[in-house]
């Protein structure tokens, strides 16, 4: 992976492996106080078990970064395409055997 500062940018290589991405639907996200750890989990109904397909670390001010930038692109995302629907009442819960800590999405 090359990453060359050019003045004030960064050259940054995506793989094409990175670049098919990984889907998920639950984010486990647990901190100490010296980082955040998110991790990405898919779940598919009726399969008890669930990996993690994915886990970031990131200090707790890229953490604060992220979730500014994240904020911004929403916001950006429902101008052009309306409102998020946003879901009523507690999250879904995780399968019984599951197990882990509670998740925050």
């Amino acid at each position: 992976m090359s990453d060359i500062k050019e003045g004030n940018q960064i050259n940054i290589e995506l793989t094409e492996e990175i670049a098919q991405g990984t889907y998920s639907n639950l984010a486990v996200i647990t901190h100490s106080a010296a980082e955040f750890v998110m991790d990405f989990v898919r779940i598919v109904p009726g399969i008890p078990k669930a990996k993690v397909k994915s886990r970031i670390i990131m200090t707790p001010e890229h953490a604060k970064r992220f979730v500014a930038a994240l904020q911004e692109n929403i916001s950006k995302y429902e101008a052009v395409h309306g409102r998020i629907r946003e879901m009523q009442g507690p999250a879904p819960s995780m399968p019984p055997t599951f197990g882990g800590p509670t998740a925050q999405a």
